[in-house]
Parts: structure tokens; sequence; C-alpha cells
């Protein structure tokens, strides 16, 4: 018999990696107009399963039984909506899809929620968040923390974002080529933001959430697979979290505490990964368009194919970062280009570099900014500085590896 523990992690897989899938089919079914109804029975489908699975046993197909679970839901309330009753044909045909077929398959219905969700008729902030709810497997709260906006601010983004499908009366379609280039730039922006909540979790136990990680590579890929939107831009961000995710595993310690790039075991990298990122990186390069994940996915290259973190080429990963910054004034990018700037002329450069950076407003919670400052520090060997500096770190740092990684420096400071 499972314990709840097994249920509940199951469940949680489930829901990041087959909820997404299930609203789909569900959204197409129902129509559009009927997405909060979709996502409802598919939410009682999991609630039920953390209900009986403890007790009746995982079945032997999880995914058939939570599909089996939702369609009677669905049918249940079909029955009792004379609107629906029309679509019940179609459900009662609603099985796990053994194959991936343009007409049958499940990705093709993800395509359409992804683009449905990301209609540029829906303001930014909903499509993020929309999105990162029905395909991602998002949580208000983990929503809330990727915005930096309160819970409330959210869920209202949400009931909204669903009220203007409905009355907008939004496509759950693939859009045709005039529409497409804008529609995938908002659609890469949401898998963009899923990637990096899962490469830096922000709160919680787990600096690594390696489902969001592989769940938005898989979105990613399967945007490629559409004819007319494998453009440069989509293969240079899947070159990025192919760099990226092949150090998932080096990441943290065995303890699950946080190694830094210079600490970590380069031959445990996944070389296999890496490989499919240079290919990717390739097909980014055709074409005339430079955009910001062209760029950072050069800077992953850069450290991908270093034998070491002293051998890496830093005078090209700061040209990358003059460019980033050309292109995009990001503050979090200027700070990583200080990181770099340090390893090239010396903490003192670093270290100026972050001067610029002290008093800027979307830094000033950002416990990224004291921690550089603290290690650039320790480094010119100004201790009493670097302690002040990583014990404002400290306050600011949510997720526990990182906490866990700041008070080991602070322990090796000279008294």
């Amino acid at each position: 018999m499972a314990t709840a523990n097994d249920v509940r992690a199951l469940v949680d897989h489930l829901f990041r990696h087959r909820a997404g899938q299930m609203l789909a089919s569900l959204t197409r079914i129902l129509g559009a107009r009927h997405l909060d109804l979709a996502e409802e029975v598919v939410q009682d489908a999991l609630v039920q399963a953390l209900r009986q699975w403890p007790f009746r046993g995982i079945p032997d197909n999880p995914t058939a039984w939570l599909i089996q679970a939702a369609k009677n839901r669905a049918l249940d309330r079909l029955r009792r909506d004379a609107r629906l009753r029309a679509k019940e044909p179609e459900l009662q045909r609603w099985h796990v899809q053994p194959t991936c077929n343009a007409e049958d398959g499940l990705p093709d219905d993800e395509l359409r929620l992804m683009f449905m969700c990301c209609h540029d008729a829906l303001p930014r902030e909903m499509r993020v968040a929309l999105t990162l709810k029905t395909l991602g497997g998002f949580g208000v709260a983990e929503i809330a923390r990727a915005f930096l906006a309160n819970e409330a601010t959210i869920a209202q983004r949400l009931v909204r974002a669903r009220r203007k499908i409905q009355d907008d009366n939004i496509p759950f379609d693939v859009p045709g080529p005039a529409d497409l280039p804008n529609r995938v730039d908002a659609v890469l922006e949401v898998l963009y933001l899923m990637f990096n909540e899962g490469y830096s979790a922000h709160q919680g136990e787990n600096l690594v959430r390696e489902d969001l990680v592989y769940e938005a590579i898989r979105l990613t890929d399967l945007l490629l697979h559409l004819p007319m939107a494998g453009s440069p831009k989509v293969h240079a961000l899947m070159a990025l979290m192919l760099f990226q995710g092949a150090r998932l595993a080096t990441r943290v310690d065995a303890g699950g505490d946080l190694l830094l790039l210079a600490d970590q075991d380069r031959r445990q990298w996944d070389q296999g990964m890496i490989q499919r990122g240079f290919a990717h990186l390739k097909e980014a390069g055709r074409g005339d368009v430079l955009t910001l994940y062209h760029l950072e996915a050069g800077i992953a290259s850069c450290h991908a194919m270093a034998p070491s973190w002293d051998a890496t080429n830093w005078q090209a990963i700061v040209a990358y970062y003059d460019l980033l910054l050309a292109l995009n004034p990001s503050p979090v990018a200027a700070l990583n280009r200080s990181v770099a700037l340090a390893q090239l002329h010396g903490a003192d450069a670093g270290l100026r570099a972050l001067d610029a950076l002290h008093e800027h407003p979307q830094l000033r919670a950002y416990y990224l900014l004291p921690a550089t400052r603290g290690e650039l520090l320790r480094q010119r060997g100004d201790h009493a500085a670097a302690a002040h500096a990583l014990h404002e770190a400290l306050g600011l740092a949510s997720s526990e590896p990182v906490r866990r990684f700041l008070r080991q420096k602070l322990s090796l400071l000279p008294a």
C-alpha cells in the first residue's frame, strides 16, 4: 500500500506533467469558453486521487485513472447543462492517446492551449499567469513569486483572463502565419519564466525543481515541431535551456546544498544535452535576428565548452553581456556582468561595476546583489565588509539551500 507521501509525490508529478495535457484536450472538447469547467474537473480528479490512492492503492495506469475520473466529472456536469450535452459523444471517446498524431495527439492540443493563453487580446501579465497556471501546473503562490506580486493579485488576474477569453470568444487554435511571430514571442516569454523558476527556485527546500526545467524544455521542443514556429529565436531559447539544464545534476551536492559553477564537477554535466544545445545554437544563427535568448545562450555556451572555471573565456562573456545590456538594460544582467568582469580584471573592477547598481530599485530585495558584493570583498581581503554584505544577503534570501550556503560562507570568514 502506498504511503500518503508516495501518493502526494506522484500526484504532484502528474499535476505538473499531465494536468496541462488533460486540460488542453478537455478545452478542445468543451470549447475555450468553458476553460474554467475544464480546470475544475481536472483539479477534482487530482483531489480524488489524493483521497483514494492512499487507501485503495496507486492504479497501474495513473494517467488513465485521472482521465477517467475527469471524464466522469465532466459527463456529470454536461448532463446537467443543456448547452453542453452535444459534447457528450466526443467526451466519451476521450482516452489516453498512444501516439502524438497531429490530428489526435495531445501535443497538438497543448499547442492550441498555449496560443490561446498567449492571445494578443490578453494583456501580457494575464498571458503569462494563465499559461503558467494551465500548462505549467503552477499554483497561484508560485506565479505570485515569479511576478513578485501578492497571491490575491494573481488570483484576480487569472479570473479576468478567463472572463476575457469568454467575452472575446478567443479561439482555441494555432494562429495563422500573419499572427504567429508575435504570438510565439509571448509563448517564449512564458517558457523562459517557467525554466528559470525551475532552475533557481525562489523559495522552499529545493534549489532546483527539475520537473519545471524539463517541462519547459518539452514545451519548447513542442513549439519547434510546429511548422513556421521553428524560428531562430525558438532555437536560441532551446539552446539556452539545454546548456543550463545539462548542469542540473551538479547544482547541489548530495545534501542539497548549493554548488557554484566554479565548484561543480564538469565531468557530470550531461554531454548529450550540451551537444543538442550546440545544434540548436547553430540553427539559432540562421537569419539576421538577435534576441536576448541568443545572447544568453552564447554566455551559457562559453561555460559549456570551458574545461574549468579558470579556463572560461571571460572576455567573450563580458562582450556578450555588453551586447545584452545594449539590447535590454536589465539590472540583473548588469549584476551578472560584474561577476564576469571581476574574473577578467579582478575583484576591484567587479566592485566598481556593482557600485552603479547599489540603489537600483529592482535590486533592493535581491539577495544576489549583497551576496556578490560579499564574495568580491572577501576576495579583496576586506572580511568585515564581506561579513556585513553576506548578512544582508541572508536577510533577503528565501530559498533554504541558498540560506545554508550564505551561512557557510559567513562561517569561513576569519573572526
